[in-house]
């Protein structure tokens, strides 16, 4: 995965939104970077005891990418979500990614990605972040607005990103809070 890491800083004035979609960019960044380039067995190399690996981190991530995007657009899931075992047996994201392709997995996270940037960039646009969800209602009836949908979608990327942190450095030593920045960014 050659994805662009590079960290673009709101200015020091944004408002809520940007800075919010900042943080979430910036947590994608630096998932990409921990899980870019790797081959099949860095993607399925685990760390026991734990049965994680980067692959079906890449996998997962794409679920929960496209589990959120559903309440910005009120839409059917689309991959991974749309399968049928994803929606039989939760687990099912984390071990089908060992028969995954390194290219599909990369593929399927970046398509999971851009859906979820698009998703929010028009629902943002068209009620900004009190609009409540399309698809999630809790407990009692209410649904949660979009600000607390960018925000557990972050705080999944940040338990994530210090997952990814490990396992990437068992696989090849790669160690760091921030990718690599091109001069000037």
């Amino acid at each position: 995965m050659t994805d662009d890491t590079t960290i673009h800083e709101p200015a020091p004035t944004a408002g809520e939104a940007e800075i919010l979609l900042f943080a979430l960019d910036r947590s994608r960044a630096q998932f990409a970077w921990k899980c870019g380039g790797l081959d099949a067995a860095g993607l399925n190399r685990r760390q026991p005891p734990s049965m994680m690996t980067l692959g079906g981190l890449l996998k997962h991530m794409a679920a929960v990418e496209e589990r959120y995007t559903v309440d910005f657009t009120g839409e059917p899931p689309g991959p991974p979500l749309d399968a049928p075992e994803a929606r039989a047996d939760p687990g099912w994201v984390w071990r089908s990614a060992a028969g995954d392709t390194p290219e599909e997995l990369y593929d399927l996270w970046r398509r999971a990605v851009a859906r979820s940037r698009a998703a929010m960039t028009k629902a943002l646009a068209g009620g900004g972040l009190d609009r409540p969800a399309l698809y999630t209602t809790w407990d009692g009836g209410g649904s949660p607005n979009l600000r607390r949908i960018v925000v557990d979608l972050h705080d999944e990327y940040v338990r994530h990103v210090g997952h990814a942190d490990l396992l990437r450095e068992a696989v090849d030593g790669l160690v760091g809070e921030d990718s690599p920045q091109a001069a000037g960014a």
